[in-house]
């Protein structure tokens, strides 16, 4: 579905065509008539409006025809209904700078193109350049929401845990896990990308608006440290938990046989008194209490033997 925006006293107004100096966004459902459309309409390579339906296809920039194409990688929730998956997941944007407009592509629905539109009144759309680097800080800004989330996650399960040995809540950490190295890999590639972008100056920028992608780049340096550092955390917590869980395990282990034992004993004890052969005392009056109290008093005694050393 192809979707245009235009600015129109600082409202943001959605057209029915395209016209100079307006926004076009395209949003699942795809067709190929309207990538047609649009290649032939706004003379964009149709190569640019194909790669966006790949979801895996990486952070990069490219210019064919004086029209600049930028593909960057923005978080989103991941709508698996799968148990194992990851909570988030990283899909990728396509920005497209042609010679009168602005044009992004979205392989799904994602934040960042919402608080572009939320905030489009408030832009220039001759300045196309910044309006790019401003759809990079609503991505930006997405990855320091989906991360402090996943914070937020992590904490709750770990306190979970502590309470609990149920397998639920290490599923749901390592679903975590799998989230930040979503973003861990996304977040280098566009940190790459705006570093080669900044270094070859391909969107012809003002000092002004290199100064603003310099603080971009910084701001997706800080979420990259912040992804490293929690996966560093979970990393560790996990590593801590299941050497807890293996201590548990070894110290159920050892109660388990420590109580075997003590059972075994009274075990033998009445095995040897029920054999068929002459035992001391057998003919007594308390020949029936003997095995009892003396497999009594040997459980007893290993019982706190194994007490003094700590097995229970």
């Amino acid at each position: 579905m192809i979707q245009y925006f235009k600015n129109i006293n600082s409202q943001t107004v959605e057209i029915d065509k395209p016209e100079n100096g307006i926004w076009v966004n395209l949003v699942p459902p795809f067709k190929e008539e309207e990538f047609l459309e649009l290649s032939n309409g706004l003379e964009i390579p149709i190569e640019f409006l194909r790669d966006s339906l790949d979801i895996d296809e990486r952070p990069r920039y490219e210019i064919e025809d004086n029209v600049r194409f930028v593909v960057i990688k923005t978080p989103t929730e991941n709508n698996s209904f799968n148990d194992s998956d990851a909570f988030y997941i990283t899909i990728p944007i396509c920005i497209i700078l042609t010679h009168n407009h602005i044009v992004t592509v979205n392989s799904f629905d994602n934040g960042a193109i919402k608080k572009f539109l939320n905030t489009f009144q408030k832009r220039h759309p001759d300045k196309r350049s910044m309006m790019m680097l401003k759809v990079f800080e609503k991505v930006v800004q997405n990855f320091m929401e989906y991360l402090k989330e996943i914070n937020h996650k992590r904490n709750l399960y770990e306190q979970k845990l502590y309470d609990s040995n149920r397998n639920e809540e290490l599923l749901n950490l390592m679903r975590i896990q799998k989230s930040l190295v979503y973003f861990v890999t996304a977040l280098r590639s566009n940190e790459l990308v705006m570093l080669k972008m900044e270094r070859t100056n391909f969107l012809g920028l003002t000092e002004e608006e290199r100064e603003f992608l310099n603080d971009l780049i910084v701001d997706t340096s800080q979420a990259l440290e912040m992804a490293n550092i929690y996966t560093n955390i979970l990393s560790s917590t996990m590593d801590a938990f299941a050497s807890i869980i293996s201590n548990n395990l070894n110290n159920v282990m050892k109660r388990l046989t420590s109580i075997t034992i003590i059972l075994s004993l009274p075990v033998l004890v009445a095995s040897i008194y029920g054999m068929n052969v002459e035992i001391p005392y057998a003919h007594t009056q308390h020949a029936f209490y003997i095995p009892i109290v003396l497999s009594i008093a040997v459980s007893f005694l290993l019982a706190w033997y194994f007490m003094k050393k700590k097995w229970f």
